[in-house]
């Protein structure tokens, strides 16, 4: 069976979202809706339309929702009540409200939603995930992550928390597969915009372990790290580049008494993991049009983990208040 799917929404995303569903195998790539006028006329071939019912009218199984993230509610209302599954960027929706009526219209409607949390399919997170699975570096202590870089003349309608963060929130969760139970963060207000542009925040996880997050917009070049340390040794990723490296602990064994009689850990052996480098839309898209053929939302983000990390999200902004410390 070949689905039909189109994307909503000619961003950068969209322009993304349009080359790899061009040639997805098992699904044809109807076309694009935008209502500007400033977009191409066509992209990858097929047109694109400004009215949204003439769009849908052309009949598609499933829609990717690039819109800014002000209109997710709105697009997914639209495509619920016509009967069609969709695959809405990140962050889900504006607000946890919002999130949430979108997993109600999309339940009752008996629809696949997911989110593109793409981090999820990036090939170096889910090695680690597995070798964490297996055990490689024992119970997890923390996981501190690292998502710096210039501003993005794309976003215009939410803060770094929401735009940027919620990678890591939800990167966390899943690689982890540990809760948040509890946040807070400190935030910063420095290029005269109406939303934050730097956060650092931190929160305990469901099984003890504590995560620490550095993300904004104001660093002069592009950083993503994430480095998670456990009671065996570490796992450092780098999702620009794909790499997976572990840091093993080592055995102390040296001739100086105070260093020997520490209980902490040594350096010890490192190895830089051979990774498949699938590009990771492209598995996302793999993993949604699988799910839609299917009806088995074991692989994708589903409408619900979505709305738990905009809740968190929110949860961050809202502690992200600078608190003055009295003089003695």
């Amino acid at each position: 069976m070949t689905l039909r799917a189109g994307v909503l929404g000619l961003g950068v995303m969209g322009r993304h979202h349009s080359r790899v569903l061009s040639s997805l195998e098992g699904v044809e790539f109807v076309g694009v809706y935008d209502p500007s006028d400033s977009v191409p006329e066509s992209v990858q071939g097929k047109d694109v339309v400004h009215d949204l019912d003439q769009f849908l009218d052309l009949g598609v199984d499933y829609c990717v929702v690039s819109a800014p993230t002000i209109y997710h509610l709105e697009l997914g209302k639209a495509l619920a009540e016509r009967g069609i599954h969709a695959l809405i960027e990140k962050p889900v929706a504006s607000s946890f409200e919002a999130s949430q009526a979108l997993v109600g219209m999309f339940s009752n409607a008996g629809l696949v939603g997911g989110v593109g949390h793409i981090e999820r399919y990036n090939p170096a997170l889910q090695s680690a995930r597995q070798r964490i699975e297996d055990g490689l570096i024992g119970d997890i202590y923390q996981i501190a992550t690292r998502r710096q870089g210039p501003f993005p003349g794309r976003i215009a309608d939410v803060g770094v928390i929401k735009d940027l963060a919620t990678h890591d929130i939800d990167l966390t969760a899943w690689v982890t597969q540990q809760d948040y139970v509890s946040v807070n963060a400190r935030t910063a207000y420095r290029s005269g915009r109406e939303h934050e542009d730097m956060v650092v925040a931190v929160g305990t996880l469901s099984r003890g372990a504590i995560a620490s997050h550095t993300v904004n917009w104001l660093t002069p070049f592009k950083e993503r790290t994430t480095i998670i340390t456990g009671e065996r040794g570490a796992l450092v990723v780098d999702t620009l580049t794909a790499d997976l490296t572990h840091y093993q602990n080592g055995v102390a064994d040296g001739g100086w008494d105070q260093y020997t009689s520490f209980r902490g850990v040594s350096e010890g052996d490192m190895t830089r993991f051979a990774l498949v480098r699938k590009e990771p839309l492209q598995a996302e898209h793999e993993a949604f049009r699988d799910a839609v053929a299917t009806g088995n939302t074991s692989g994708i983000v589903t409408l619900e983990a979505g709305a738990r990390v905009v809740k968190i999200a929110e949860d961050l902004a809202a502690d992200g208040v600078h608190h003055r410390i009295t003089p003695l």
